[in-house]
């Protein structure tokens, strides 16, 4: 079993000290404009004293891919100052610093938006599984702004490496623009983007293929660039662990750093008859058999957790925990689990000494998750 102390090197070179990182997540702390706030700068410092990388939240690479107020924004150049900020930051507390870059898609609040129109691969409103919640219906994107949305993926790399951060995550998951080209609920378009597995992988691809390409042109030291996905979907028709299986074979064989799993327990089963007799994680592990590392996640607190996750991931990334207890990682190195943070999360964001924008954040997300 990987030992959470070792080091980690990806393909590209970058070099990770143990292998812990923090999960990226919403901290809704960005001014509205999408710039970088001291509060955000903070967080981040506090929690990157003993990772090995921190992944921030969402960060939108165009106005039109905002999701909600408060949100991170890599959509222009104006933004490089405070983003130069926050890289330093992490980077000051020894940890690799890696920008999660996004698109909303139909999944954008519309207040977030301009025009208060998200737009998605087709006019389908997502199906949220209580149906009483609204669901804007978005407007199908053209060809042209699937090639524009492309090309505004290199673009926000090409930010991030001028400000100095040491990587990017493509944001494959949680039911946002790229989930949404992959699924047959989402897009029933009847182009090159729509139809077959592989015309609905073809926006993930190329946008991959645009980031590394990127890399490649403006990088002058090691860069790492990761994917995260979700395995699968709730709707009807959505994305099944078969689908997903396509979706890790096409991205092994790309220059992917890491690939990134999406879930809010380590040891969730999947929703497939076919695949319920070890956890989720493990199937993943096993359809990508050593050929990229993999990071594991979901509901992590103790040192057995991380124990676990380590038996079938290379990495674990912690997100929940870290946010209640920033000195997590150091308890853990340490051997101090008796200090560490168990109290029931609606009780720990009390203490928590998080900003208010945050904190409001928070406490919403645990009631709105704790009555399902």
């Amino acid at each position: 079993m990987t030992k959470f102390t070792e080091q980690m090197t990806f393909n590209s070179g970058v070099t990770l000290r143990n292998r812990i990182v923090m999960s990226p997540v919403t901290t809704v702390q960005s001014f509205t404009n999408g710039t970088v706030t001291q509060d955000e700068i903070r967080y981040y410092a506090q929690r990157a004293k003993g990772v090995g990388a921190i992944i921030t939240g969402s960060a939108n690479v165009l106005d039109a891919g905002k999701g909600w107020p408060g949100e991170l924004s890599i959509a222009g150049d104006q933004y490089l100052p405070e983003l130069k900020q926050l890289a330093s930051a992490i980077q000051n507390q020894g940890a690799k610093a890696i920008v999660q870059i996004y698109h909303g898609g139909r999944m954008s609040d519309p207040a977030a938006l301009a025009d208060h129109q998200p737009i998605a691969p087709s006019a389908v409103p997502v199906q949220h599984r209580d149906p009483k919640v609204p669901a804007p219906i978005p407007r199908e994107m053209t060809l042209a702004e699937i090639h524009e949305t492309v090309k505004a993926f290199g673009e926000g790399t090409r930010r991030v490496i001028e400000a100095g951060f040491d990587g990017v995550e493509i944001h494959g998951a949680n039911m946002y623009l790229f989930q949404q080209f992959f699924s047959p609920h989402s897009n029933r378009r009847t182009d090159e983007y729509g139809g077959s597995l592989e015309n609905r992988y073809r926006f993930i691809g190329e946008v991959i293929d645009e980031v590394l390409a990127t890399v490649d042109q403006y990088a002058k030291r090691p860069f790492a660039v990761g994917y995260r996905f979700s395995p699968e979907e709730y709707s009807t028709p959505g994305i099944s662990f078969d689908d997903t299986k396509f979706l890790i074979e096409q991205l092994v064989q790309t220059r992917l750093d890491y690939l990134h799993l999406s879930l809010v327990d380590h040891r969730h089963v999947s929703i497939d008859p076919q695949y319920r007799d070890k956890p989720v994680l493990e199937y993943v592990a096993e359809t990508i058999a050593g050929r990229k590392p993999l990071i594991g996640v979901g509901g992590v607190r103790t040192r057995d957790d991380v124990n676990e996750v380590l038996q079938t991931a290379d990495l674990v990334a912690v997100a929940r925990q870290l946010i209640m207890d920033p000195n997590w990682v150091q308890k853990l190195m340490l051997g101090q689990d008796e200090d560490m943070v168990s109290a029931d999360f609606r009780s720990a964001v009390e203490y928590a000494n998080l900003s208010r924008p945050l904190y409001d954040f928070v406490v919403a997300w645990l009631a709105a998750n704790s009555a399902k």
